[in-house]
């Protein structure tokens, strides 16, 4: 029978190579982040990587002289997101559709890296974001979208008119690996996740090589009803179990 589960995180994150493309599922701070695997590529020290995340976060430690006498922080407290990769000088290009501040007046890694000239950083809109990783997933090579004209964001890129509306070409985004997180899973893959924290994590599995899972709850095969299957098992490589399903959101 397909079984998918590995033992550990670090099992699942073991063949993670220098330059990799990580997708990152998750929303703001935590919600649905896989802190878990996160912190196991953070233990095995991986560099060079580039990593495509709606919001990156602020890591462990306030960066910033000003911060110096702060103790070390999570943000909320048990998450780790893609800012502790950032922090430990692992990654070389970040893809975000939002790179802010954690709070006003205090800098985080991303921030100080790029102004050092050490970090590159790509923005580019939420909306877009999610169609260039959705369109990896569907085999879409590009598509034009009416997202960039005449801004910024725009420069650069191959414009063209439809209906009389400008629109910019956008290539798909894919990963080498997708870290994404679920709510419950079976041995062969499939996913369910839990309210809001579904957000990046469904359109990011599937859209990489590799799809690795962490997920709450392992549950028998045919306990998840066909219709309640957000990401079927055939976009999942690994799926590795929370020893707490409590911890973080």
């Amino acid at each position: 029978m397909i079984n998918k589960v590995v033992e550990s995180y670090d099992e699942a994150v073991a063949d993670v190579f220098e330059g990799a493309i990580i997708l990152i599922g998750g929303f703001g701070p935590a919600n649905g982040t896989p802190s878990n695997l996160i912190r196991a590529l953070y233990a095995k020290g991986t560099k060079g990587l580039t990593i495509v995340m709606n919001t990156p976060g602020a890591g462990r430690q306030p960066p910033s002289p000003r911060f110096a006498n702060m103790p070390p922080r999570k943000s909320p407290p048990n998450i780790d997101n893609g800012g502790l990769l950032i922090q430990n000088h692992q990654v070389s290009k970040v893809i975000t559709a939002f790179p802010g501040n954690p709070m006003p007046g205090m800098s985080s890694p991303l921030h100080e890296q790029r102004l050092a000239g050490e970090l590159t950083v790509e923005m580019c809109p939420q909306g877009t974001m999610a169609e260039r990783i959705r369109a990896a997933r569907a085999g879409i090579p590009a598509f034009f979208t009416p997202t960039g004209p005449g801004t910024l964001l725009g420069e650069g890129k191959e414009i063209r008119e439809f209906n009389g509306v400008p629109a910019c070409l956008e290539y798909a985004l894919k990963g080498d690996f997708s870290f994404v997180r679920a709510y419950k899973a079976d041995r062969r893959g499939n996913l369910v996740y839990q309210g809001t924290s579904r957000n990046f994590n469904a359109t990011m599995a599937g859209a990489s090589t590799v799809t690795i899972a962490e997920v709450d709850y392992l549950v028998e095969v045919g306990e998840i009803e066909p219709e309640a299957t957000a990401t079927p098992g055939i976009y999942v490589d690994r799926v590795v179990v929370r020893k707490n399903p409590e911890e973080g959101i």
